[in-house]
């Protein structure tokens, strides 16, 4: 298969995972504790059902921190899916009500029918402590949302660090 979009509805203790081929047709949904062997383990399972695959998030940071850093150290694409655009884009699909298994599918879904979808990228800067040969991820920059930091720096009430190695 060429290409596959993964929708992951992102949680603090476990996320949901929906992935699906060109034609929208589910080839995997499931629930993902939020710890670092099991994300890297569906990660390979996922980069073994398409040549291409692409990712998208309703999270930008917090509980979606471990996940995007384990992507972008795989040089993988992640895209950003506003909650609201998940919400609003629910409403067009048929079936339960909200559940994390659905949001997870309209995420995939929006990430392979839309290109306006912003893609999140890892900052490069380096925090001191940081383990060498992992990149540490604290930094994501899109349109509309500002730098968020980690360390000595100041950042602002609203925002988070995504990442660090403390």
């Amino acid at each position: 298969m060429d290409r596959a979009w993964v929708g992951i509805d992102v949680g603090k203790e476990f996320h949901w995972v929906h992935v699906l081929d060109t034609s929208g047709r589910e080839l995997l949904s499931r629930k993902l504790e939020n710890d670092e062997a099991v994300i890297s383990k569906l990660v390979d399972k996922t980069l073994s059902l398409a040549e291409e695959v692409v990712w998208a998030v309703d999270q930008p940071g917090g509980s979606a921190a471990l996940l995007l850093a384990l992507l972008w150290e795989r040089d993988q694409r992640v895209l950003y899916v506003p909650g609201l655009t998940v919400n609003r884009a629910s409403d067009t699909y048929r079936g339960e009500s909200k559940t994390d298994a659905r949001d997870a599918r309209v995420i995939a879904d929006q990430a392979r029918m839309r290109r306006d979808l912003s893609e999140l990228k890892p900052d490069k800067e380096e925090v001191p402590g940081s383990s060498p040969g992992r990149p540490t991820l604290i930094n994501t920059q899109f349109a509309g949302i500002p730098t968020w930091t980690a360390g000595g720096n100041q950042a602002p009430n609203a925002t988070k660090p995504l990442y660090s190695t403390s």
